[in-house]
């Protein structure tokens, strides 16, 4: 199982946990965090046993964004995983959601501070909870700084632009009730309680067949791109195959037999 000194993973039935683990700095970016985020995104992509993602961070904060000492070229803890990021130069936007699709739902378990990096990285992000006191807002502007991480373009179309705007050109904190009423988060918990809604929310999704549940997630951002056309096709061929699965058979079998399905993916 991977990890490093500043992400850890581990495993709750089908459902793999990422959680940045940098309480310390409110778990502002990393290079050892980065790191292993890409390689825990890659394990669960690999491992078919892995049917959903929850990722949260450590210590009361979800993520502060990214270290600014880094940025203004004071050094950066983690040195030893730097040659990672030599060897691919695009593994900060893969780790941090921006050039890579987990194949695997993932949802965001968010206590805290989820600001500036850390709402974009919410935003690669499928289902999101968060504690009452949590904390989010893309503070770039108020810097000096550009939100590179993908608000830009991902922000308008998951919210009303108005709200994307006014996020993304105020620089200003949101509370977790604002951003529920705007549509960036989808629950909001006491605080404490976001991982446990987030593992509860995952156990309902490993309980459907997986091979639905990721040809629904591909066809759903798929579409997204497309004309209404376009998508209605696109999703034919992504759904029928899907009726011809063992996933499928034992569906139908579980519900002509008034039991709970067994899915045995190859």
């Amino acid at each position: 199982m991977s990890g490093t000194e500043h992400l850890t993973v581990r495993r709750e039935g089908a459902t793999l946990v990422l959680t940045l683990n940098r309480p310390e700095a409110r778990n502002a970016l990393s290079i050892a965090m980065l790191v292993g985020l890409y390689d825990g995104w890659l394990e669960a992509d690999a491992d078919d046993s892995v049917r959903s993602i929850v990722f949260t961070g450590a210590g009361g904060s979800f993520c502060a964004g990214m270290d600014l000492k880094a940025l203004a070229g004071r050094g950066m803890e983690g040195e030893r995983h730097r040659d990672r990021l030599k060897a691919d130069p695009d593994l900060h936007w893969k780790a941090m959601l921006r050039h890579h699709r987990p194949r695997k739902p993932v949802i965001a378990a968010v206590e805290g501070y989820c600001v500036a990096g850390g709402t974009e990285m919410l935003q690669g992000t499928d289902i999101r909870v968060a504690g009452e006191s949590a904390t989010f807002g893309l503070f770039e502007v108020k810097r000096g700084l550009f939100p590179i991480g993908g608000s830009t373009v991902r922000l308008p179309r998951q919210i009303p632009r108005t709200h994307a705007l006014e996020m993304l050109l105020t620089g200003r904190p949101y509370t977790a009730r604002e951003a529920a009423d705007i549509g960036l988060i989808g629950h909001v918990v006491p605080d404490g309680t976001a991982l446990e809604k987030a593992l509860e929310i995952a156990e309902r999704v490993n309980a459907c067949g997986p091979l639905a549940v990721e040809a629904v997630k591909a066809s759903v951002y798929e579409a997204a791109d497309l004309t209404e056309t376009d998508g209605l096709a696109a999703e034919l061929t992504r759904g029928w195959p899907v009726f011809d699965t063992d996933d499928a058979k034992e569906g139908a079998r579980a519900f002509t037999e008034k039991r709970a399905p067994v899915y045995k993916r190859a």
